[in-house]
């Protein structure tokens, strides 16, 4: 049989004060002297009281709660962004909702709804490769709910947001690998409706062309940001006997699968075919060869976001929208840092 939820007027009943009272110590209320305080804290703990926070929710006017929905978890990017967003929640004494949308539409408008009905103060969103119907995010905007997107931004006016410099970034890869010599490059691209896959493709192209480097459009292949995708783009040239000296990925994770598929016919990175990727994880440093990458700062972005939404949640005014780009660093390790293959 479950057990009866302690509540307010348990506590009260037992330390013969009013629920008012139980209520103010609990939120450290300056009414409540310190003694009182800690002895109605003590006493919730003893009884295993455990805050209502629906209710709560739905009587206070702030939650103290913020809704987090990312595509993935299991991947060092996002997983580096939630463990710095509950930071610093946790320092602004603040609860994190997490969901996750497995990068599919509808469980991004499902959690986006089941957070508004939990009247979250706030959402902190990264899209899905999916995504293309911006209707429940007007919606939000309607309701009054701030919203920050990071990384992955929907083509929205008057939005916030904390993105990467992602054209940027991959100029800079490319032209590193131009100066080592490179004039065969491949690039695995993502879905361009996202706007980390369309801008890395831009800077791509215009590195290529601004260094007067021929672009092959066949190692061009646009599918993806997991691994399943690095591994049939790979597979596909090397069925082709099509393979460029060199790839640059989108993501690590395509990375990875690139990884797995010239392990699988026999080639060895970076002497048959060389790769540079678009993001940073641990994991990178223990792949044989490690991973070069344009490196994303997952502390900036979390920072970042934290501080538009807490700045839109206690504002008393109008906020204007922010929109951040941070800019990337070139991290070297044993791929893409000479020239392998004679042209």
């Amino acid at each position: 049989m479950k057990a009866k939820a302690i509540t307010l007027n348990d506590i009260a009943a037992k330390l013969n004060v009013s629920t008012v009272t139980v209520s103010k110590a609990l939120r450290n209320h300056p009414d409540i002297s310190p003694a009182t305080t800690k002895l109605i804290k003590n006493t919730a703990e003893e009884l295993g009281y455990t805050p209502n926070i629906m209710a709560r929710n739905l009587s206070a006017r702030k939650s103290n709660t913020i809704g987090l929905v990312v595509p993935k978890i299991a991947h060092f990017f996002f997983g580096s962004i939630i463990e710095n967003i509950y930071d610093i929640a946790f320092e602004n004494n603040y609860e994190i909702i997490l969901t996750v949308s497995q990068e599919n539409t509808e469980r991004e408008k499902k959690h986006i709804q089941t957070l508004l009905a939990m009247k979250v103060d706030g959402i902190i969103i990264s899209i899905t490769q999916e995504t293309r119907d911006y209707e429940i995010f007007e919606i939000v905007k309607r309701r009054g709910v701030p919203i920050v997107f990071i990384d992955r931004i929907p083509q929205i006016e008057n939005i916030n947001s904390v993105a990467i410099n992602d054209k940027n970034g991959a100029i800079k890869a490319i032209e590193h690998a131009i100066k080592l010599g490179y004039k065969k490059i491949g690039h695995f691209a993502g879905y361009t409706n996202i706007n980390i896959g369309r801008e890395r493709l831009l800077g791509f192209k215009e590195a290529m062309e601004r260094n007067n480097i021929a672009i092959n459009p066949d190692w061009i292949i646009e599918g993806g940001f997991g691994e399943n995708y690095g591994y049939d783009a790979f597979m596909r040239l090397y069925k082709q006997n099509n393979l460029p000296d060199l790839i640059f990925t989108v993501t690590y994770p395509v990375a990875l699968g690139v990884y797995m598929a010239a392990a699988e016919v026999g080639l060895k990175i970076p002497d048959d075919v060389d790769v540079i990727c678009y993001g940073n994880a641990k994991v990178q440093n223990f792949l044989s060869p490690p991973l070069s990458c344009v490196d994303q700062p997952t502390d900036k972005i979390s920072r970042n976001a934290m501080d538009i939404i807490l700045h839109n949640i206690n504002s008393q005014d109008l906020v204007e929208p922010r929109n951040i780009v941070i800019e990337t660093d070139l991290i070297l390790r044993g791929t893409c840092t000479k020239f392998n293959k004679a042209t």
